[in-house]
């Protein structure tokens, strides 16, 4: 094949992203074979081999027969390298980059049967294309093909650092945009396998004849914040509570300061220091090493090294929500602020995607789940524990239980989240974000077939 084969769109239109403006711009005696669509309003620069190359990669890729192919790029800052597709890569957000060539035969069906969407027909279509049958059953699937090559130019025009672009999914300004997303996944999980319904949950483990010290365990790990543990501390140990409750701070090898910081609280019988042994633990890691201390109370509740509760009650109104709820994990909602405690934008983010209809399938989609969260111990322990790693471990944690188990939500405020220098996502590279999100999306691959699994019980 050659170039001839492929129809182009590049219109570079985000209105490209609805249904309707895609049936007009895609004509129905399309006789190319291929069709190159161009979704986004930057200025697009392609090189001179880019179509020839991608054509190539759809026709000659051994051992499958690609319903599209995606590349790398560049955009105003240098190379612009994206990630394998899997089939956990279910986020609305996936990063293809604007150019896509698809099968013609697989477009037309596509828009033959789409639902009417405003914002979401690329993630339709996307989604669509692993499922296509098309003319080749042969071939045993249809893959979304990576190719490894810089292949464009997107001039970039949104420069924000990483950490003030990670919350843009939930804005409550793109309500209207994040309700359609969870839409088409639904559809998609269903149409897989993979949808839970909103009563299949098992009984909650069984806990009534263990012993704990406490009620409720605030869980604080630790590396290297010098200049914030005493603040989350106090706003530990400022919490009011009709039942006891300590803080177990995992102290993973500071070198700055922070071990000696911790040790100024040593007087509160309530303030637990934990050291670990063990050099290799990431944040879950630390996390295990705190649930299955002796000290930890019925109730593990998440407080970050960062971060503060916003008031006394947070602890009481977790707690109570397990037993109103009959939930396994208790998830909060938190506002973005300052050093300063000044709101950022977004402000309060509540995670109202979350549901008790669909929000256990809906956490598929998006990348994360909220904060403060809080956990069972015992159920905790019967999901198989926390990941050590640093990332991801709680969003895994949350997708484990909320296969088995119904997680409880606070919609109100519990939390400050603060944003600052020391962040550990404040400023990523790209290949950072890159291994993150790849990451992410292999918890959800794993995820998928397990629940596929549960419906076939």
């Amino acid at each position: 094949m050659t170039e001839n084969d492929v129809f182009c769109i590049l219109e570079g239109l985000d209105a490209l992203c609805s249904t309707e403006v895609l049936r007009r711009a895609v004509p129905k005696d399309i006789s190319e074979p291929f069709t190159l669509l161009y979704f986004s309003n930057k200025v697009l620069r392609m090189e001179p081999q880019c179509v020839s190359r991608m054509l190539a990669a759809a026709t000659s890729n051994q051992g499958t027969h690609p319903c599209m192919v995606y590349s790398d790029r560049r955009d105003g800052r240098g190379p612009h390298p994206v990630t394998d597709y899997q089939p956990g890569a279910l986020r609305d957000d996936f990063d293809f980059g604007g150019l896509w060539l698809v099968r013609t035969a697989a477009l037309q069906d596509f828009l033959a049967q789409a639902p009417e969407l405003k914002f979401h027909a690329p993630y339709a279509l996307r989604l669509f294309l692993t499922l296509w049958p098309g003319e080749h059953p042969q071939y045993g699937y249809h893959e979304i093909h990576h190719l490894k090559e810089i292949l464009y130019e997107e001039c970039e025009t949104d420069h924000r650092k990483s950490g003030e672009k990670q919350f843009d999914y939930v804005n409550p300004r793109n309500r209207e945009v994040q309700l359609e997303a969870e839409r088409v996944c639904t559809d998609y999980l269903k149409r897989i396998g993979a949808w839970l319904s909103p009563d299949d949950y098992d009984p909650l483990p069984d806990d009534s004849a263990a012993t704990y010290p406490v009620t409720a365990s605030v869980i604080i790990p630790v590396r290297n914040r010098e200049r914030t543990i005493r603040d989350a501390i106090r706003s530990a140990l400022s919490q009011e509570t009709d039942f006891p409750y300590n803080i177990l701070v995992v102290d993973n090898h500071s070198t700055d300061g922070t071990t000696e910081a911790i040790a100024e609280f040593q007087d509160d019988a309530r303030v637990v220091h934990i050291r670990p042994e063990r050099t290799d633990l990431g944040i879950g890691g630390c996390w295990q090493l705190a649930v299955d201390s002796p000290q930890c109370g019925r109730f593990a509740v998440q407080l970050d090294s960062d971060d503060l509760y916003s008031g006394p009650d947070v602890l009481r109104r977790i707690v109570r929500a397990f037993d109103e709820q009959e939930a396994a994990m208790v998830i909060g909602s938190y506002r973005m602020v300052d050093f300063q405690l000044n709101t950022l934008p977004p402000g309060l983010i509540d995670h109202r995607e979350w549901t008790d209809d669909n929000g256990r399938n809906n956490a598929l989609r998006i990348n994360g789940l909220g904060a403060p969260r809080a956990f069972r111990r015992e159920v905790v322990r019967s999901v198989g524990g926390f990941l050590n790693a640093s990332y991801g471990e709680d969003y895994d944690m949350g997708l484990r239980i909320s296969r088995q188990y119904r997680i409880g939500r606070i919609y109100d405020e519990l939390y400050l989240c603060r944003r600052w220098e020391g962040n550990s996502d404040a400023a990523l590279s790209q290949d950072r974000i890159n291994e993150n999100n790849s990451f992410k999306d292999t918890l959800r691959t794993s995820e998928l077939w397990k629940r596929i699994a549960r419906n076939k019980r």
